[in-house]
């Protein structure tokens, strides 16, 4: 692919990525954003990240030969009454959301599915904007495409192909599948983990002692509660059925929880963190664990030959041990590419000053 022409509807951590990692991955790409904040526009300029800056969704997409919607899901859908009206009957429209039932009815209001494939790229922070972004945000993360029935064979291949020349992982899902997957290792999790924050803060005495000794596994488990509350909040308006239901099983299995626990079943409760524990430690990145104190670092590196090596050489000479070591595919709430596991805290802060000054962006987990 010699010379390709990429439209950014919305330019944020994730848009503003994809752009960065295009203009370092392809030759001779050319990009063109709007955005609604000017401030993003003169960044993406000066930064080289994007070639023309338009005041509008006007016809400067035309040229495009991919389109991708990355504004906030409930903007989108206004978005293509005008992206309709000038898109190219050639282009390749795509989105970056999470939830993907909604953008693909929209699409197919539109008369826009036979050139629709939803794209989700599980990469991302807590972090926001333009300011944010960064070409390594997609390196080896799973980022998942959900072609429309109609859309041509070769392009799905194409799209493939280019989300591979990004440094990411294409996985191929129906988008009915997609969404209900994401509720359940997604969404579902971030209302659990917020519901047990507040459950705490309501519980907790006037000293607040469950807040100043809150640790270890608790702060583990609810890390991602401090994610936006604006993009929580509209997931769960989008995914709304899907996260009910699983809600409800969940439900369903605390109040088995409750009542074995009321019984001092012993077995049952022994076979609820044995089955647990064993389906757990088979995830590819189990080192990490939700309860269990983990002290762990995510840092950038390059998809080369050699890279993940030399960070391994570097805290050895150093006599420093690493438990586990690891590509993390899935970044949608933790920045970096690398997850390292040590040991001991003393360990991962010798690890943190020694490879932030040999110039690695780390990104500790809170």
């Amino acid at each position: 692919m010699t010379s390709l022409t990429c439209g950014f509807i919305g330019l944020g951590l994730i848009g503003g990525s994809i752009a960065r990692a295009l203009k370092e991955k392809i030759p001779n790409v050319k990009v063109i954003a709007y955005d609604v904040r000017p401030e993003t526009l003169q960044a993406a300029l000066e930064t080289h990240t994007a070639d023309i800056a338009a005041s509008s969704i006007d016809h400067s997409f035309s040229q495009c030969d991919y389109l991708f919607l990355c504004a906030p899901v409930q903007k989108n859908d206004a978005n293509l009454e005008e992206v309709k009206k000038v898109i190219s009957p050639s282009c390749l429209l795509t989105d970056v959301g999470s939830v993907k039932s909604g953008i693909h009815s929209a699409v197919e209001r539109a008369g826009l599915s036979a050139q629709f494939i939803g794209g989700h790229p599980m990469a991302g922070s807590e972090r926001t904007g333009f300011v944010n972004s960064r070409p390594l945000l997609l390196e080896n993360a799973y980022y998942i495409l959900t072609p429309t029935d109609t859309v041509p064979r070769q392009k799905v291949d194409a799209y493939r192909e280019l989300v591979q020349k990004l440094g990411a992982i294409p996985l191929i899902l129906d988008f009915g599948l997609h969404d209900y997957v994401t509720a359940a290792i997604s969404h579902l999790p971030h209302v659990i983990a917020a519901s047990l924050v507040n459950l705490i803060r309501e519980k907790d005495s006037p000293d607040s002692i469950m807040r100043l000794i809150a640790a270890g596994g608790f702060k583990d488990i609810t890390r991602i509660a401090s994610s936006s509350a604006v993009m929580w909040q509209q997931v769960c308006l989008t995914n709304t059925e899907n996260i009910a239901l699983l809600l409800s099983s969940y439900i369903d299995s605390l109040a088995a929880v409750k009542d074995q626990l009321l019984k001092r079943d012993g077995e049952a409760l022994y076979q609820l963190f044995d089955s647990a524990r064993i389906y757990r430690d088979s995830f590819l990145d189990a080192s990490s664990g939700p309860i269990k104190r983990s002290y762990t670092l995510n840092l950038d590196i390059a998809d080369e030959p050699g890279a993940l090596a030399a960070v391994a050489t570097i805290l050895a000479l150093n006599q420093i041990n690493i438990k586990n070591i690891g590509i993390v595919h899935n970044r949608e709430y933790e920045g970096g590419v690398l997850k390292i596991e040590f040991y001991e805290e003393d360990s991962i802060e010798k690890a943190s000053q020694i490879l932030s000054a040999k110039g690695y962006a780390l990104h500790p987990l809170q």
